[in-house]
């Protein structure tokens, strides 16, 4: 039975429960420090403030800590939020300025607005004394400021006698910023007349002048030379803020005119942004950082002395208050608890106090700093909440709202599950979780009786039902009820039961080999009223069977088989089959080895290199998973075609050697080398090739061929034969041997053909006699030394021509087209030189006439021949 007031306030709780964008106010725009110039034609000033609420807020606003009401004046109202002072007064209407915003959930107040008014009074009308001085004799007019406020600026005008001038300072007249004042270092005739000191306020633009002050210059004396005496000097100590800007002022008094420098007292250079103005008097360092900081002096100095006026500048690092733990809005069940927390930063070190609704916080709240913490929560703590971080350069606000909920139990966003399905075996877990407030006492009924605690079923402490080891006989209705001293509710879910799903065959794992196909079964039974899905995953990834030409899934009910076409090494690994049910997910897993040729192998690297042998030594790359059992060594050089197999020591290199020599090199030749790998599979991918490596210089080894020779005109003879190649030639200068001698003689006659390309010599000798048989032989050299001859062959030198010709030469018609001619051969010894073959010449005179012959002796027709016809 719920109390009158407690049916209103819950009431009124579901009615902003269901309009969820109600909430308290949220300041949008703050009112900031400002300066406002007041200038004839400013009549008003806003200062702003604006905030968002639902329902919209409404404004109030203080001044000093006092509110401001109607009998505050005329001169304030309120435009929106925003406060509108009408005719300000510089000394009523300046002060502290908060904005306050209240709506039905709350009240936040804003920041501290420090609002100053820029103004300049005008000096008094009093007249001024005349100033009587010596020329030389130093002077200080004071100015003596008329009331203002904002930033001014200081001028001196002379009239001489009517006519005003601003004074041009100078190494002997300084105008001081901070007072006003003129300083004239050493007075002069010309400095004779009317000072007037000119104000100027940066912000309004007004400028006002005092009375003139009359200077005189005496003639009864000159003064006398003096040193300098500082009189325009900066502070002892002087804070800074890091990235402000600090002007120095010093002048001195003294005859002759002092001249001003400025150092550094640690002897270091003064930094390049300094900037030293009017003759020396101001010193300005912008954009101050802590290196800027130290001692600073400033030097005046004449022929009558020096005088040195010193101060510190001290880098101050003020930080400026920032949030690094703000506070968030929170919605808290009644008799719940709160804590909140709020942190800044800044320097100095920034505490903390709490406000509720605008005001100081009080009562059971427990404050620790930046921490709030309120136990057992009730309808009165709901408000608007703020932290205040504070430092003597100013403050920060954080705002949130705080929301208690107190409601009966609804299902209405959060019901029981309709339908629960499960594994027979499995587990079942019903969750209750109604919006209560405060929390609900939970309890589950199943028909008409209550569920309690068993070995099977539990309750766990947020309301939820958890049954284990399901069997049929547990399948119903089960409801859940909730209840609180604000009332009770109920939700009703279905648990259903099925069989289980499990794989009857699974996916086995095999060894195959690159190109295969094959299927990687996987088949489940389940209960009848539930639709499997399958899926395969390949090393941990599902597979995407449309962008996967290699893999397809055939089969269809309680199959889903994988086909993996044409596979290759980098389908080795795990695959998965998983069966997903709505009431369960099974699966089983199948490692493929996939085995193929060897891959590259790695790091080879040439060394010990000698003329016909190298060393190589590699690295194994995968074997991909069928063990090396021998390895290749391949060459190439510029005169092979392709890749080559050469020999090695051993002449078979087992799988587990990694290194060989290769033998049967050729000298002076550039090779490339590279190795394959062999499995039983297959030969694999070769190794990358060695950078080209020349094999070291050696004596020829292989010998000219085909050597012969013969022919060539009388006293020579001719010997020729095919080169060898650059391949064998074995080093650089290489060239032949010519060797040779007559035959029965002892000594041999040797010369040299430098040319690699050659294959004819001939030697010349005119007592050589014809058909002389020698015994030739052919070598090679080069810058090695010399190699190996042919084998010896005879040759002949050159022949004579015949000295006798043929004779009994006649001819017959053999045919209409055919002649017949006839001669008697030349006996073998009665002409020079052997008769190797005769010659005939026609000459076809006409058809009518008889053919001429003239038989001559020669090589054209057969030795052996004595009729020719034509």
């Amino acid at each position: 039975m719920l109390l009158p007031w407690e049916l209103i306030i819950l009431l009124s709780l579901k009615a902003c429960l269901a309009d969820n964008t109600r909430h308290g106010p949220v300041f949008t725009q703050e009112p900031s420090d400002s300066v406002f110039p007041l200038n004839t034609d400013d009549k008003q000033v806003f200062i702003n403030c604006r905030a968002k609420g639902n329902p919209p807020p409404h404004y109030r606003w203080t001044v000093n800590g006092r509110a401001i009401t109607a009998e505050s004046g005329p001169n304030y109202s309120l435009v929106e939020g925003n406060l509108l002072i009408t005719n300000p007064h510089v000394v009523n209407h300046r002060g502290v300025y908060q904005c306050i915003a209240t709506n039905t959930f709350g009240t936040i107040v804003s920041r501290e607005a420090k609002v100053e008014f820029a103004f300049l009074e005008n000096f008094s009308g009093k007249p001024r004394n005349t100033v009587s001085v010596r020329e030389g004799q130093a002077v200080v007019l004071l100015c003596g400021p008329p009331l203002h406020y904002g930033g001014t600026l200081f001028y001196s005008g002379s009239s001489a006698p009517h006519n005003l001038f601003f004074l041009q300072q100078d190494a002997r007249r300084f105008i001081s910023q901070r007072t006003g004042d003129l300083y004239i270092a050493k007075v002069e005739a010309s400095d004779v007349g009317n000072y007037t000191c000119a104000v100027r306020n940066m912000m309004t633009n007004a400028t006002v002048f005092s009375s003139p002050a009359p200077v005189v210059v005496r003639r009864d004396a000159v003064m006398g030379e003096y040193e300098p005496k500082i009189e325009v000097q900066f502070p002892d100590a002087l804070r800074v803020s890091k990235g402000s800007s600090v002007k120095l002022e010093c002048f001195a008094l003294g005859n002759p005119v002092p001249s001003i420098s400025w150092r550094r007292a640690d002897g270091n250079p003064l930094p390049g942004k300094i900037k030293i103005n009017h003759s020396a008097g101001v010193l300005e360092i912008p954009y101050f950082r802590p290196e800027d900081a130290g001692v600073y002096e400033c030097v005046a100095e004449n022929s009558r002395g020096r005088n040195v006026a010193r101060g510190q500048l001290l880098f101050q690092n003020v930080e400026h208050l920032h949030w690094l733990h703000t506070l968030r809005d929170a919605d808290i069940a009644i008799d719940a608890g709160l804590q909140w927390e709020c942190k800044a930063m800044g320097n100095p070190r920034p505490t903390y106090k709490w406000l509720k609704n605008g005001q100081m916080l009080t009562g059971r709240a427990r404050i620790d700093a930046g921490k709030l913490t309120i136990s057992r929560i009730s309808l009165l703590d709901s408000g608007m909440y703020q932290c205040v971080a504070q430092n003597e350069h100013g403050s920060i606000y954080a705002s949130a709202e705080l929301k208690v909920v107190a409601s009966p139990p609804d299902f209405t966003l959060r019901p029981v599950k309709k339908s629960t399905v499960v594994q027979r075996g499995g587990e079942a877990v019903l969750e209750c979780r109604p919006r209560a407030s405060p929390r609900a006492a939970i309890s589950w009924w199943r028909g008409g009786q209550l569920l309690m605690d068993a070995e099977r079923q539990t309750i766990m402490d947020d309301g939820t039902l958890r049954i284990t080891n399901i069997s049929k006989a547990d399948a119903g209705r089960y409801t859940c009820v909730a209840r609180n001293h604000f009332g009770s509710s109920s939700s009703t879910g279905t648990l259903v039961v099925k069989e289980p799903t499990r794989i009857t065959v699974p996916p086995l794992s095999l060894d195959v080999t690159t190109g295969q196909s094959l299927v990687l079964p996987c088949e489940v039974s389940s209960d009848s009223s539930l639709n499997p899905k399958f899926k395969w995953f390949f090393n941990g990834k599902a597979i995407d069977f449309s962008r996967q030409e290699h893999f397809e899934m055939i089969g269809k009910g309680f199959a889903g088989d994988l086909m993996v076409r044409n596979i290759q090494l980098k389908h080795s690994g795990k695959y998965v089959c998983m069966v997903h049910t709505e009431v369960d997910t099974v699966s089983a897993a199948a490692e493929l080895t996939v085995r193929g040729p060897p891959g590259a192998p790695e790091g080879l690297a040439v060394t010990h290199i000698t003329d016909s042998t190298v060393q190589l030594s590699w690295g194994s790359g995968p074997d991909n998973h069928s063990p090396v059992t021998m390895y290749m060594v391949q060459a190439r050089t510029p005169f092979s075609i392709g890749w080559q197999t050469v020999a090695t020591v051993p002449d078979s290199v087992p799988g587990q050697m990694m290194h060989a020599t290769v033998k049967g090199l050729n000298p002076w030749v550039d090779y490339e080398f590279r190795v394959v790998a062999i499995n039983s599979v297959g030969v694999g991918e070769p190794s990358t090739r060695t950078k080209q490596i020349r094999t070291k210089a050696a004596v020829p080894k292989v010998a000219p061929v085909s050597v012969s020779g013969g022919g060539g005109a009388r006293g020579e003879l001719v010997i020729t034969w095919e080169p060898v190649s650059e391949e064998h030639q074995g080093g650089e200068d290489f060239g032949y041997v010519m060797a040779f001698r007559p035959v029965g003689s002892s000594t041999w006659i040797q010369t040299v053909v430098a040319s690699p390309e050659a294959s004819r010599y001939i030697y010349k000798d005119d007592n050589i006699a014809p058909l002389t048989q020698f015994e030739v032989k052919v070598g090679v050299y080069n810058s090695n030394g010399e190699g190996q001859f042919s084998h010896v062959v005879r040759v002949f030198s050159a022949e004579e021509e015949p000295s006798e010709a043929p004779s009994s030469v006649w001819a017959r018609a053999a045919s209409a087209s055919e002649i017949e001619v006839h001669w008697k051969r030349i006996p073998p010894g009665s002409s020079r030189g052997k008769i190797l073959a005769y010659e005939h010449s026609k000459n076809c005179i006409s058809e009518s006439i008889k053919n001429i012959f003239l038989i001559l002796s020669y090589h054209s027709l057969n030795a052996n021949f004595n009729q020719y016809r034509c």
